[in-house]
């Protein structure tokens, strides 16, 4: 799949909002020969030992221990595992468990047939609890991902979930007086864009330097009018980018841009400049992940009240996927799988809210206050990925610097289209 989502730095880091030093293993590393015990397995962690993700983590792996006797032999990894894990597997030294984002579990070791699939994990009862795994993880989380070779999509069981909305500052009363109510529909939107820059306040703050971000406009813009951008990317002959849905979609982001509501300066600056110069009041939205609540926590003023919305005419969220994976040839596959229902305890998750102050897919854990917004937009039937999870190198190589040169208005609509369309049919001709 390979999606581009926000660099690590930020997506994992600084949603924790905790010191970025280091962490060391905690209970040692290695491979399936160290489980020794009946029941015991090697774990590798994406999280430094220092972060709320681990310590939540921690604490339950110390309580498995206890309730089981085995030992899970942690090695809390840091972000460089989805590096690590392929060699690891070649050379048979795999842990028997690990743990990331569902993008980059797909795209080591699913799409390569490497993954186990864990649908019997969701037979398996939470204990203490009395109900399967499949009736705490809503099966909407597993729909949304792509199938390994065997046609599974089971090969990551989450128990954290990120997505993307245009958050912003409901105490701002420049924000209450322009938007009374969500706006329904995109003319909705403008006509709060419009009201904003009346009276004196920009709409939206914007990196200017990232297509990631600024590209969820127009993602949640073609959702809203029904086009795939994974289908789109992948035409060869370019064709679908003809359909007169993609230009609309690009010519409501145009409005954004030429209509003057975005931050003055923003194409001349890079993160966090305008994220400082938001949690300023500055501009009304940032379009960004959940884990930006944490990223402000200790620069936001007094009073600050977090909210978000979609942008109006999305028909579905987008979502990500941290989670548990286990090589297809882990020595202790069992035991691991038996972890994994451990962990799904309501008492054990509610740390990733409570602690990690991020989302978990329990429905029945409520969401850190600043992200109850979000949580209910993750209500909706169906949830798919940023991008429709559109793979390879197309969006580097195709898409995001002729989006900046869009947002930057530098181009307009019908230029943007017609240059990916273009620049689409000479990357499919280089890639064999």
């Amino acid at each position: 799949m390979g999606r581009t989502t926000m660099p690590a730095a930020r997506l994992v880091g600084a949603a924790t909002a905790v010191a970025l030093a280091l962490g060391a293993s905690a209970c040692g590393s290695g491979s399936g020969s160290d489980a020794k015990a009946a029941g015991s397995f090697t774990y590798w962690s994406m999280w430094r030992a220092d972060e709320p993700q681990a310590k939540v983590l921690k604490a339950a792996i110390d309580d498995f221990t206890a309730a089981t006797g085995a030992k899970v032999n942690v090695t809390w990894a840091g972000r460089d595992i989805a590096k690590k894990i392929g060699p690891a597997i070649a050379a048979n030294q795999a842990p028997d468990l690990w743990d990331e984002s569902d993008d980059k579990i797909y795209g080591t070791t699913a799409a390569a047939g490497q993954a186990l699939d864990l649908s019997p994990v969701l037979q398996l009862q939470v204990p203490e609890e009395n109900v399967p795994v499949s009736q705490v993880i809503p099966a909407k989380y597993f729909d949304m991902l792509p199938k390994d070779p065997s046609g599974a999509n089971h090969y990551v069981i989450p128990y954290e979930v990120v997505t993307n909305a245009m958050f912003y500052n409901a105490a701002d009363p420049a924000v209450t007086a322009a938007m009374p109510s969500p706006p329904t529909d995109w003319a909705g939107l403008l006509k709060v864009c419009d009201a904003l820059k009346a009276a004196g306040k920009a709409c939206v703050a914007s990196e200017g330097e990232d297509p990631w971000t600024n590209g969820l406009f127009l993602d949640y813009l073609l959702n809203g009018a029904g086009v795939n951008v994974s289908a789109l990317s992948a035409d060869k002959s370019g064709a679908a980018w003809d359909n007169p849905a993609v230009l609309a979609a690009a010519q409501q982001v145009e409005q954004l841009v030429k209509g003057g509501h975005l931050i003055e300066g923003y194409d001349a600056t890079k993160f966090p400049a305008q994220q400082t110069n938001w949690t300023a009041g500055k501009a009304a939205f940032y379009m960004d992940g959940n884990y930006v609540t944490s990223e402000i926590a200790k620069q936001v003023p007094a009073g600050w009240k977090t909210a978000a919305i979609l942008p109006p005419t999305a028909k579905a969220p987008d979502a990500g996927l941290f989670g548990f994976a286990i090589p297809k040839r882990a020595k202790n596959a069992a035991a691991a799988q038996k972890f994994i229902a451990f962990f799904l305890q309501k008492k054990h998750l509610s740390g990733i809210s409570t602690t990690a102050l991020n989302l978990t897919p329990r429905t029945d854990i409520p969401a850190p206050a600043e992200l109850a917004d979000v949580q209910k937009t993750l209500e909706a039937p169906t949830l798919r990925l940023s991008f429709d999870g559109v793979g390879g190198s197309w969006l580097p190589k195709v898409f995001n610097e002729n989006y900046l040169d869009f947002w930057h208005g530098k181009t307009t609509a019908a230029q943007f289209v017609a240059k990916c369309k273009a620049d689409q049919v000479t990357y499919w001709q280089t890639q064999g």
